[in-house]
């Protein structure tokens, strides 16, 4: 998943004025009520904010008195009055924390943004009262020490065996003081996690970049000028040029802008968030963040974080993960360094003669792609409206799956800009339903990913479909032109896509081993695979049409696409591999951390040779994957699965794009059953074997 920082709040939907004195009140809530709604979505168009806190309250009580049932249920623990009940108590609390959660990062606003602030530690707590519940757990432990007895299905051994572990991975062995601890670290940590985020949202959003002469637009294309200028006038400076540091607009920038002072500030700007020794600064809180994980997992018996983490992750243990990165970190580092003299050479050649810096890399990198291939982003865009590749994503789904899709205009949604899709299997039977969220906003944090409003799982032999969503942030319409996307932009509608396939294609019993409900570092595999195919040139000439002409995208252009193949991988590596050994680094530490997050982080990237040319991707002060989004000692995860991605794709490759046997091998296989069972066995069984890492290597350029 590709999201990045989290934009401050100043739009806020009318669907969502609070109206405190209804809100109060238990019968208008309606989340206190059966969702009245087309394929029972939530009810945007009757949500308020003032209606949160009483039904998270409410869900909380309903919760309680689900567990008290459990726990004094006279009759001796068996797998379904214990561990199934458990696995549907707190469905109320958990549907409306799902909704408030998806607004405050796709919609979210100063009182939503409060009601988090607020019912973070409440929440926090409420869940350790259930984890450290003795009773609860003696239940629970009964059964899992006498499962071999029990004759469960598998699907049922892997929910015993993740609700014993959820127990003991939430200190349920503590005693006494440790447990007090416990719920000590955990309600900072669920505070700290929040202020993160709202410091980062605040620091996002509180710089503009405004030009007010045209001569320091040179260089920029079209598409990003004209956008600019809309940026200007939705804030009230017609006539001006603003752009922001959400990716759409801060990039393209980076990329092409003649004004190399202007790259530098809004460089400086992008790179500092978080970083201001302000009332937004993260770097104290980012160590306490870092140091409280390491106090917890000593307190449950590991001896860092990342030990903690890894333990039920396809890694297993962090020495697995620092080697895949080592072992990549070396030849990618070595092709940076090729990189970064080519860029030397270019500098020189234009009559210039200073070192390169950050906010040179990619504008020189854009002029030596333009001189050796002949390819520039404003040839290829025009191929790739966003209509046109969604229905390029749609069009590879029902290939493969034979997934139809079907457009609504009678589901509620909580913007405009949300559309939404009924979705039918191969037999025509509804499927799930589909929103997609693609364009940014001043409520929208920056980035990319996919969530759900519900999720699959079955009940009385029926399947409850799952109503799933993916969020966006791509460049809006302008003007008479649609919205023209990068091709880096089409393949993160693909990759969001391919999440979206594994949450509506599951098809399991119980809802927590339902869809993404895997590791971290298998969850990614549905979303990469689904990249190779929106790259690949035979499915190209089936999406990629010219927005004016119709035109299918030439051969000439796609051979120029796959001629710059392997171009600029060796910076796109290094960043990325640099913020996942800085993650690993802050999460492998069996002491806690003295110095200051600059200092660390320099420290690490010291340690492992980082050119100056090049930042870490994520720099500590604005990471939000591991400081407040799960990704902790998981950042490695992205280029683990993208070990499989490459395996997989290539089975398709040998067999056929669209080979049904293989489509329907990893239908079956992976994306309908969820987390059912270990990742590793879910792959050989789709596949035959292990994965094998050279496809990686190849695809990479680092042979």
């Amino acid at each position: 998943m590709n999201s990045k920082s989290v934009l401050f709040v100043l739009m806020i939907s009318t669907a969502f004025i609070v109206s405190c004195d209804n809100a109060k009140q238990t019968g208008t809530n309606p989340f206190l009520r059966a969702y009245d709604t087309p394929f029972g979505v939530p009810p945007f168009d009757q949500i308020k904010e003032g209606h949160f806190k009483p039904a998270l309250e409410a869900g909380m009580k309903q919760h309680e008195a689900e567990i008290t049932a459990i726990v004094n249920n006279a009759e001796s623990p068996t797998f379904d009055n214990t561990i199934v009940a458990l696995e549907q108590a707190g469905r109320l609390l958990s549907q409306v924390n799902t909704v408030l959660s998806n607004l405050n990062s796709a919609h979210t606003n100063d009182s939503i943004q409060a009601i988090v602030k607020e019912m973070a530690p409440v929440l926090s707590a409420h869940y350790d009262n259930i984890r450290l519940n003795e009773q609860l757990f003696a239940r629970v432990k009964g059964l899992w020490d006498k499962r071999d007895s029990l004759e469960l299905t598998d699907e049922q051994s892997k929910l015993l065996e993740n609700t014993y572990k959820g127990f003991v991975r939430g200190g349920a062995n503590l005693h006494g003081d440790d447990k007090d601890e416990l719920r000590k670290i955990n309600e900072e940590l669920s505070v700290l996690t929040v202020q993160f985020n709202q410091n980062l949202l605040a620091e996002t959003n509180a710089y503009e970049l405004t030009i007010e002469d045209e001569k320091d637009l040179a260089g920029l294309p079209e598409g990003a000028i004209a956008t600019a200028a809309e940026t200007a006038k939705e804030k009230g400076q017609d006539g001006k040029w603003v752009f922001t540091l959400s990716n759409p607009s801060v990039m393209p920038f980076l990329q092409y802008a003649d004004n190399r002072n202007l790259r530098k500030q809004i460089w400086e700007a992008y790179k500092n968030r978080g970083d201001n020794d302000n009332a937004h600064d993260n770097k104290e809180i980012l160590v306490k963040i870092a140091n409280l994980r390491l106090q917890r997992a000593n307190l449950l018996g590991y001896p860092t974080h990342a030990h903690y983490v890894l333990e039920e992750a396809m890694a297993e243990h962090p020495d697995n993960v620092y080697k895949l990165l080592h072992d990549l970190w070396r030849p990618a580092l070595a092709k940076a360094q090729v990189e970064a003299a080519d860029i030397k050479k270019e500098i020189a050649s234009a009559g210039q003669s200073f070192e390169p810096m950050p906010y040179d890399w990619r504008y020189y990198a854009e002029k030596i792609r333009q001189k050796r291939y002949a390819l520039s982003e404003d040839e290829i865009k025009p191929y790739f409206s966003l209509e046109k590749v969604r229905e390029g994503a749609f069009d590879v789904a029902n290939r493969l799956y034979g997934i139809t899709f079907r457009a609504l205009d009678s589901v509620p949604v909580y913007h405009p800009d949300v559309e939404v899709y009924e979705v039918f299997d191969t037999d025509g039977s509804h499927l799930g339903v589909l929103y997609a969220d693609f364009f940014p906003r001043a409520s929208k944090r920056v980035g990319a990913w996919m969530t759900s409003y519900r999720r699959q799982r079955t009940e009385g032999g029926k399947r409850i479909p799952p109503v799933i969503s993916i969020v966006c942030n791509f460049t809006k319409p302008v003007g008479d032109k649609p919205a023209l996307l990068t091709f880096d932009e089409a393949s993160t509608l693909f990759h969001e896509f391919g999440h979206a396939l594994h949450g509506l294609l599951s098809n399991v019993t119980y809802e927590s081993l339902s869809g993404t409900s895997v590791s971290r570092d298998f969850v990614e595999l549905p979303s990469q695979i689904m990249e190779n195919w929106a790259a690949d040139p035979e499915v190209l000439k089936l999406y990629a049409k010219h927005y004016e002409t119709g035109e299918t995208i030439p051969d000439e252009l796609i051979a120029k696409m796959n001629r710059v193949g392997t171009f600029d991988q060796g910076f796109a590596t290094v960043e990325y591999l640099a913020a996942s050994l800085l993650d690993m680094d802050y999460h492998t530490q069996t002491d806690p951390i003295t110095i200051g997050a600059t200092d660390f982080e320099n420290a690490s990237m010291d340690k492992y040779g980082l050119i100056d040319e090049i930042i870490p991707r994520y720099r500590s002060t604005y990471f939000q994957h591991i400081f407040s989004s799960g990704y902790s000692a998981g950042y490695y995860s992205y280029i683990w699965a993208e070990v499989l991605d490459s395996d997989a794709f290539a089975a398709f490759k040998e067999k056929g794009l669209f080979d049904q046997p293989t489509a329907q091998a990893f239908r079956k296989n992976i994306l309908e059953r969820g987390g059912t069972e270990r990742p590793a066995i879910l792959y050989r069984n789709f596949r035959g074997s292990d994965p094998n890492p050279a496809y990686l290597m190849k695809k990479r350029g680092l042979e």
